[in-house]
């Protein structure tokens, strides 16, 4: 039998360095399995230090063993290409396994195994795991706020509508596909500012009229996001445009609006949007402090958008705008059809980036007294009836925005999938 030298391991004898390399690493899994799950000890003949660093030393040891460069073995080839690529990725590895064994236990028991979920009063939650009776019973406010409770059908209506029409794009049939951008990006829009407008504010069609300041919680959140989504989309793309202008005027005033925008922070806008700008318009008239907060957050993030697709822009090859133009094609023309379209496929992770930052700085509203669903947590906390349960709310709306990020995220992964050419 050959020499085997442990230190470099290699395709000679390559299932001793395989089987040794893989009981090592899994007697380090198992050690710290162990010791965090059933509070079993395998090492507690040794020394506490060395007891404490077994799992490591030996799992690393192990890792080390298996890095052996095409192997022929395709999971053990690519487990060595991204995570076990040297000494330090393997520690790196093993710690966060080890972190993940080691935080389980107590957050499955927080979470599931001593929580309260059943009773209606702070006096149910007796146990050591979380109260989501807390949840349970502050819910209602947290999806819709302050809006009163015998009209929040209003909401659930609205919401369903917009949703079912926001699906036209998978039904339509192949001639009305070209006509989807202009609905999606005229009409749709149009549709839901009167759907929100009649059926959720009211104050038509017999319906009692209910004030923005008693909108609040998740639907708050998807208003404000959606609109701003659209809104911001738009603007911040004929800023890019006029970034790059040949005209000196329009270049400048787009370099100032963004170069602004993007040197203020956004609770400072808000608060200038819901104080000093209605110091600004005429006495008799009225501007809704919703809609104030809609603009401003829109103009904030369309600095943000302009700069990415701006980015997008410069990555064209100077070869495309001369074909177009080698075409007959004018500024607008151009751009429409030649131009953008290449640039905004170029730029999809960004503008999804650019989206999850708006939708993720919502809860900043509370600063103008708008109370979507953070901001009813910090109104919940306050309770005298429920002190002490903030970690619940706040476990609870990073979920809710986990789940909307996650499923942005995912949509436009999809559509560089869909769009990917390659280049």
């Amino acid at each position: 039998m050959n020499k085997i030298n442990f230190l470099k391991p290699n395709k000679d004898n390559f299932y001793t360095y395989f089987y040794t390399g893989g009981f090592l690493f899994l007697l380090s899994f198992l050690d710290v399995f162990l010791n965090s799950f059933f509070k079993i000890n395998i090492t507690s003949f040794l020394p506490e230090f060395l007891s404490f660093m077994f799992p490591l030393i030996i799992g690393t040891i192990g890792l080390h063993l298996i890095r052996i460069e095409y192997s022929g073995l395709k999971n053990l080839d690519l487990l060595n290409k991204h995570i076990n690529t040297n000494n330090f990725n393997a520690i790196l590895t093993l710690l966060i396994i080890f972190i993940i064994l080691k935080s389980t236990p107590q957050t499955m028991s927080w979470f599931i195994l001593d929580a309260t979920i059943s009773g209606d009063s702070k006096e149910a939650c007796t146990g050591s795991g979380a109260c989501w009776t807390y949840i349970k019973i502050w819910f209602n406010r947290f999806m819709y706020g302050m809006y009163p409770n015998e009209f929040q059908w209003r909401i659930n209506v609205s919401f369903i509508i917009l949703i079912a029409l926001a699906f036209v794009g998978y039904f339509s049939g192949e001639k009305l596909k070209k006509y989807l951008t202009f609905y999606y990006v005229i009409i749709y829009p149009i549709i839901a500012f009167i759907v929100i407008y009649y059926l959720i504010s009211g104050g038509h069609f017999g319906l009692e009229w209910i004030e923005t300041g008693a909108w609040g919680g998740i639907s708050l959140t998807f208003i404000v996001s959606f609109f701003c989504l659209i809104f911001c989309f738009p603007i911040g793309m004929m800023l890019a445009l006029g970034r790059r202008s040949e005209l000196p005027t329009i270049k400048y005033i787009s370099v100032g609006f963004i170069e602004f925008w993007r040197g203020v922070p956004l609770i400072t806008v808000l608060f200038m949007s819901s104080v000093m700008f209605p110091m600004f318009l005429p006495q008799d008239f009225f501007l809704d402090k919703l809609v104030r907060v809609i603009i401003a957050i829109s103009l904030f993030e369309a600095a943000y958008v302009a700069e990415v697709i701006r980015g997008g822009l410069q990555a064209l090859p100077r070869g495309q705008y001369d074909a177009a133009k080698s075409l007959g094609m004018g500024y607008w023309k151009m751009h429409i059809f030649v131009i953008l379209p290449q640039a905004l496929k170029l730029v999809i992770p960004g503008i999804a980036n650019t989206f999850l930052a708006l939708v993720k700085d919502t809860p900043l509203i509370f600063v103008v007294g708008l109370l979507e669903i953070v901001g009813m947590l910090n109104l919940a906390k306050t309770n005298p009836k429920w002190l002490g349960f903030a970690m619940e709310g706040y476990v609870f709306a990073a979920i809710i925005f986990w789940i909307i990020c996650y499923a942005m995220s995912k949509y436009s992964y999809n559509l560089e999938l869909k769009y990917k050419t390659d280049r």
